[in-house]
């Protein structure tokens, strides 16, 4: 190969991230939470900081209590707002990934607080998430990423003028979530 065109070695964790996502996206929520978590474990709170975003950014997902989810999906952010700080990205690979991440993080803590009756801080997270959703690359994710920041914005408008509140939607497009 020509100097400037070697591949990237594949990232290993990210790839059993994925192949779990797979299992979660096939029905086996469960397996695929206890996956996630020993995928955690051996990465560890202080581990490569792309890999705890992605990694707790699908585990929030398998999540049955908000609470957990909302946790799950702080410390994805977190791990994000390590890759882009100012020291941080020039100096990890991982950062435009990070920052290709955003939108669907803050979508998801939206969500996460609109479920728990926090709009205020729904509304916010939502903002982010639309501003946020500018970097993205036309194409369909960007189309379900926008799609799901409307659907939510409209739902969190109907609970602020007194409408029933969302309760827990089934799907993730219907949580407010981008699909994957």
């Amino acid at each position: 190969m020509a100097k400037g065109q070697e591949q990237a070695a594949p990232d290993a964790v990210l790839t059993r991230i994925g192949q779990v996502a797979m299992l979660h996206h096939a029905g086996d929520r469960e397996e695929a939470r206890h996956r996630y978590l020993a995928l955690w474990a051996e990465i560890g709170e202080h581990g490569d900081a792309l890999h705890r975003c992605t990694l707790a950014h699908y585990l929030a997902d398998t999540q049955d209590d908000p609470q957990e989810e909302l946790a799950w999906d702080l410390r994805a952010l977190s791990a994000a707002e390590e890759l882009t700080g100012d020291l941080a990205a020039d100096r990890h690979e991982g950062t435009p990934a990070a920052r290709a991440l955003y939108p669907s993080l803050h979508l998801n803590l939206a969500a996460d607080y609109d479920r728990l009756g926090h709009r205020e801080a729904a509304r916010l997270h939502l903002r982010h998430a639309r501003t946020a959703a500018g970097i993205l690359a036309p194409g369909r994710y960007e189309e379900g990423v926008r799609a799901s920041i409307d659907r939510l914005e409209l739902r969190l408008d109907r609970a602020g003028r007194g409408a029933d509140g969302p309760g827990r939607p089934d799907g993730p497009e219907e949580r407010g979530r981008p699909p994957r």
